[in-house]
């Protein structure tokens, strides 16, 4: 598990992987909320608009139009089109150029969980899951090995925009499709399409935190262990540097919090050996501790690390424009 964590935070090819972008390559050149929009009727200025997209998606407060224009995920030639349609009843060969000025105000995308400096990153430009990992540090010890990518309906354009009739009358299109992504990170790594997609303004990104189980007591290396396999008792005390010169492998003790009380579950590292008791399967959150010899029982159950208030950024996530 840490060589994984390793590989995925410190190769130098990790922010380079050789995964085609998908089919959401314009996404750059459509209108986002948030956008600028310059609207520039060639040889005048009577019709000239500059301003933001409503909420309903039109251009916000066009004046001197005989139709509202629709503007939210269209791109600039489009829009251009159709106002040119729009002033040909009363222009003669009207010539508009649309251009967005100013991306500033575009949903962030948030990466938050297991990585090392969780942040939000102003996108204006393509981008990949990949890009996005490396710049925030790459990740913790504690990840779970999976990524997941909510993307809120209007925030981004990844639903095509496609006509409603033979006019240049435009509709969203329906999206059919969960709003929420799972990526295992072997599929990041490994190089496939799906396991590195595209970025999107607005996207919130997890990286789920795996599970810790907690190793104490006469071992060389007390700590967290953090995993998403099965762990057994003979094998976390493995992993937390084996047994400690003082320790009583006879005398494991498996602490295990069932509501708001805690059961105790007792082991014997030689009998799990020997085959005579079996390797008991822990839980996420079960405290394993190894006595020492000559010491007495525990009278109360310890109390594990809260990881999930362990640094915990104060305040907003910071800002990051990749561009």
């Amino acid at each position: 598990m840490t060589a994984f964590i390793f590989l995925l935070a410190a190769y130098p090819i990790f922010g380079q992987l050789p995964v085609p972008i998908k089919a959401i390559t314009a996404d750059d050149e459509l209108i986002h909320y948030g956008d600028v929009i310059d609207l520039d009727v060639v040889g005048g200025f009577e019709y000239d608009w500059r301003g933001t997209i409503s909420p309903e998606g039109f251009l916000d407060g066009l004046d001197g139009y005989s139709d509202p224009i629709y503007g939210l995920c269209r791109a600039e030639k489009d829009i251009a089109a159709e106002a040119e349609r729009i002033l040909g009843r009363t222009l003669r060969d009207p010539k508009v150029i649309v251009r967005i000025i100013d991306r500033s105000n575009r949903a962030v995308v948030r990466l938050e969980g297991a990585v090392r400096t969780p942040s939000r990153f102003r996108i204006q430009r393509k981008v990949l899951l990949s890009e996005l990992l490396v710049m925030a540090g790459g990740l913790t010890d504690g990840v779970s090995g999976e990524v997941t990518i909510y993307r809120p309906k209007n925030l981004s354009c990844s639903a095509t925009i496609v006509p409603a009739s033979s006019s240049s009358e435009r509709l969203p299109a329906k999206d059919n499709g969960s709003p929420l992504t799972t990526i295992k990170i072997t599929d990041l790594l490994s190089g496939k399409e799906s396991g590195n997609p595209q970025i999107l303004s607005g996207d919130i990104i997890t990286v789920p935190k795996a599970l810790p189980i907690y190793v104490i007591g006469a071992v060389n290396s007390p700590r967290p262990v953090f995993t998403r396999e099965k762990m057994t008792v003979s094998r976390i005390v493995a992993i937390a540097g084996g047994l400690a010169k003082d320790a009583n492998g006879a005398k494991v003790s498996i602490f295990r919090r069932e509501g708001l009380n805690v059961k105790t579950v007792e082991a014997n590292l030689d009998k799990i050996k020997s085959g005579e008791e079996n390797d008991e399967i822990l839980l996420p959150f079960d405290i394993v501790e190894v006595a020492a010899k000559g010491g007495g029982k525990r009278k109360y159950p310890p109390a594990a690390a809260n990881d999930e208030n362990r640094n915990r950024t104060k305040g907003e996530l910071p800002l990051r424009i990749v561009d």
